[in-house]
């Protein structure tokens, strides 16, 4: 379908820019974990966004942004599938930049709208805040979208951290 959705771009209006937003959450313990749970949760990252490197390499991009999770930067509990998935996205940026090519790894905190974590019931929202991870209101993530296309780097976190937090956070778990 990509391919097909690729050939229809006119010459006259080349794709100037990749924008991969995949997804799927299937928290659970480890002892809970199978081969298919996470084949699942890896395939729309993973396949998804190798397949959009493939067929885009040779194109001349202005972006290729990879929509990633500060799971795969920071952990986060239960997620084991989701935090590899997303790790693979930020290596992916950092080879096409290797190669020349655009890329970059936003890896996002929670939206308070929209979003995987908004659909977190009040219990994991509450732990979230205690930990310091406040949710991205959809202005600040527009923001944070728009400042990011403009920066060096291939990996970012962009999330709302209460530094504070985070550390009484650490220091109760040690």
């Amino acid at each position: 379908d990509v391919e097909r959705a690729l050939a229809l771009v006119p010459p006259s209006a080349p794709l100037s820019g990749v924008v991969h937003t995949a997804g799927l959450l299937d928290d659970g313990l480890l002892e809970g974990q199978t081969a298919e749970r996470f084949a699942s949760v890896m395939a729309p990252k993973v396949r998804g966004a190798w397949h959009l490197h493939s067929l885009t390499r040779g194109s001349k991009l202005e972006f290729f942004v990879l929509f990633s999770s500060m799971a795969a930067t920071l952990g986060s509990a239960g997620q084991a599938g989701y935090a590899a998935a997303n790790s693979f996205l930020d290596a992916l940026a950092a080879h096409r930049r290797a190669q020349g090519l655009p890329g970059s790894s936003m890896a996002w905190g929670a939206w308070a709208e929209g979003g995987m974590a908004a659909a977190l019931d009040a219990h994991l929202k509450a732990r979230l805040s205690r930990e310091g991870i406040e949710p991205l209101a959809r202005v600040q993530g527009r923001d944070l979208f728009e400042r990011s296309l403009e920066r060096p780097e291939a990996h970012l976190v962009l999330a709302s951290i209460d530094l504070r937090k985070v550390g009484r956070s650490v220091e109760s778990s040690i």
